[in-house]
């Protein structure tokens, strides 16, 4: 008679690939800030965001056409990717650069922090996803945390900047939309497609935008180093992160994904730190504990529906 070991379960990893993914994700878009800075030298803002989103969308298309090909879809499918193509890349683009034209980073990050919360609730208001307690508890850590973060920088709401703080909202608003939206299309319409249609179709509106800018600006105050920013720019974080991003969407809910970008401030401020020695506060420390408690909170289950 043979006798048998029990099998003893694997232990739970603490971060998924898809987790893993995100951070990346949230590197890349925290580092951005600074890395753009030489090309915003002598490149106006909406001529650098007509050029910076127009070879985006261009590259996606290329990486869309190579991977899956130029396939047919419904144009009810078609017609809603359009939309949020609208909403999430034009409107969004335009609202955050002419937002932070007239306001301050500070302001703008502590704005924002408003995104994920918004995400959250309105999908729960649509009843794409249910809000779960370690997803309430961890997102209400991690904005907590965002908002001392970029408040540690002096925050400055009043009327000077009302218009821009305005704008600032507006683009929290589209990307919230934007990301929500995504869940409706349906889930045999691949992350990769939806980004690429959606840049696609949202690409035009911020290509005209900055058209004139673009006509009248002149190159040569432009550097070798502001050119290599704007193209690193395009290609990783808008053609891979917002890839990324969404196939986090699709794989672990809105929510989730959401909740990552409030980590962005914290490697923003952690860049500044190493490129332009800029100490992060105490504050600025305990925002940064408060977030990553947050997101390790938000990825436990919720116990009120595995009981038996």
């Amino acid at each position: 008679m043979s006798t048998s070991s029990p099998a003893v379960a694997a232990p739970a990893r603490l971060l998924s690939a898809s987790d893993l993914a995100m951070l990346a994700v949230v590197v890349v878009w925290g580092t951005n800030y600074t890395l753009v800075k030489d090309a915003l030298e002598g490149m106006p803002p909406r001529a650098f965001m007509a050029v910076r989103f127009g070879l985006a969308a261009l590259a996606m298309g290329l990486v869309l056409g190579a991977v899956e090909g130029w396939k047919p879809m419904p144009w009810k499918v078609f017609l809603r990717l359009t939309g949020l193509g609208l909403v999430g890349n034009t409107l969004y683009q335009l609202c955050f650069i002419e937002g932070l034209a007239r306001t301050t980073a500070a302001n703008s990050g502590m704005l924002t922090a408003v995104s994920p919360v918004v995400t959250a609730a309105l999908g729960a208001a649509l009843g794409i996803e249910r809000l779960r307690r370690p997803v309430i508890a961890g997102l209400s850590l991690a904005v907590v945390g965002m908002l001392l973060v970029v408040g540690a920088r002096g925050p400055n709401l009043g009327a000077a900047t009302w218009q821009g703080d305005a704008l600032i909202i507006g683009a929290s608003l589209c990307w919230s939309i934007y990301t929500v939206g995504t869940r409706t299309v349906g889930a045999d319409v691949s992350a990769l497609r939806i980004t690429a249609i959606t840049m696609l179709t949202g690409a035009p509106g911020v290509v005209l935008a900055g058209a004139s800018q673009v006509i009248a600006m002149d190159t040569s105050r432009v550097s070798a180093a502001g050119w290599m920013a704007l193209v690193y720019s395009a290609l990783v974080p808008l053609v891979l992160a917002y890839f990324v991003w969404f196939r986090s969407v699709q794989q672990v809910g809105t929510n989730r994904t959401t909740l990552y970008g409030t980590g962005i401030p914290v490697v923003a401020a952690l860049t500044a730190w190493a490129l332009r020695g800029e100490r992060p506060t105490l504050i600025q420390t305990l925002g940064a504990a408060l977030i990553l408690t947050g997101v390790l909170i938000s990825r436990r289950k919720d116990t009120a529906t595995t009981k038996a």
